[in-house]
């Protein structure tokens, strides 16, 4: 039901845009009011909340680790799963942002049969999910990264090359990006393993699945615009420019000729914009900040103090609470350090 709900509210705002920029006539408003008041909450939001996360002290040193800590010198360390120093920390936050490493080193747990008719609990590798993640995020970035093209004039060759590279394989006409392919594979994925497996589905809210739907629509309208409707991409261009300058010149031209499924889909992107800050989709930013990735685990080099502790609060060591109770504590049979006779 929860993501039937996300599907509900994914098409209502198909239906609101559709009535919006169709019968209503209010192109206007939903070309230029509606996204660019959607990327002022945007990136409002999203410098709030990385301000926010960035004003809260860690209080200890909690990285996640995954391999041997430095030790003894002839131990060896595994420097990227477990690293003690600011350039091995910067490494391995390189691989968890760019091949999502914790993610590739996932493991699942399964039963197993041992010959008999006893399970054995056994963990095997889940690199499904990894590829998948991959393609998904890759596919976003590139398409993002193709759309520039329409707020930039004259288009830098990176960009060029980017949507040469992605449309290489010139199949269909006009040419089907292989990103779109892609991003439509990794997000059905992810929608898929949430609504089959049992487990997964068991914990999911409405707010896992309604990101995912989300942008599942917005590339199928974007699709639909290219390959079906095929939408005049020069009226389009003259839109967006007009949004990205108009704020400065205050000049806006009304958007004529261009389909309606146009508006359908800037009004999904918009409204994933101002959903984004607010949500999950915040590990964007978030990554950069978490403890449990961005510290050094150095915890055996340096004494680390909470910077919460109260002052007037002195510490109370084990050898002072041995003191205070050895006699109840030898009476009822607890190990100690020093026995009653030994303390005397």
């Amino acid at each position: 039901m929860k993501a039937i709900y996300s599907l509900i509210l994914v098409l209502a705002l198909v239906v609101i845009a559709t009535l919006g920029a169709g019968a209503a006539k209010m192109q206007t408003i939903f070309a230029y009011c509606v996204p660019g008041t959607a990327f002022v909450i945007f990136v409002v939001g999203f410098v709030c909340k990385i301000i926010s996360w960035a004003k809260r002290p860690v209080p200890f040193r909690i990285p996640t680790t995954g391999g041997q800590q430095q030790s003894l010198d002839w131990i060896t360390q595994n420097k990227w799963d477990n690293p003690s120093t600011g350039p091995q920390t910067a490494m391995r936050m390189l691989l968890e942002v760019l091949t999502f490493r914790s993610l590739f080193r996932n493991t699942k747990v399964v039963l197993k049969h041992d010959g008999g008719k006893n399970p054995v609990v056994a963990y095997v590798s889940n690199k499904w999910l990894w590829l998948f993640a991959i393609l998904f995020h890759y596919s976003f970035l590139i398409i993002v990264l193709r759309h520039m093209r329409l707020f930039l004039q004259p288009v830098p060759q990176v960009i060029l090359g980017i949507e040469f590279v992605d449309g290489i394989l010139q199949i269909y006409a006009p040419v089907l990006y292989q990103s779109d392919l892609l991003i439509l594979a990794g997000a059905g994925f992810l929608l898929a393993r949430r609504l089959f497996d049992a487990r997964l589905r068991y914990i999911s809210l409405v707010n896992d699945y309604f990101p995912l739907i989300l942008i599942l629509a917005i590339a199928l309208s974007g699709m639909y615009m290219r390959y079906i409707a095929k939408v005049d991409v020069m009226a389009i261009k003259d839109v967006v420019m007009v949004l990205s300058t108009g704020f400065f010149t205050r000049t806006y031209i009304v958007p004529t000729g261009i389909d309606v499924s146009f508006f359908v889909h800037v009004f999904l992107v918009s409204t994933l914009l101002v959903y984004f800050p607010f949500s999950k989709l915040m590990h964007l930013g978030g990554i950069f900040l978490s403890p449990t990735r961005n510290l050094p685990n150095d915890t055996r080099m340096h004494h680390h103090e909470n910077p919460w502790n109260n002052p007037a609060i002195k510490p109370h060591s084990y050898e002072a609470y041995e003191d205070e109770f050895r006699a109840p504590m030898f009476e009822a049979g607890l190990p100690l350090e020093k026995n009653p006779e030994e303390a005397a």
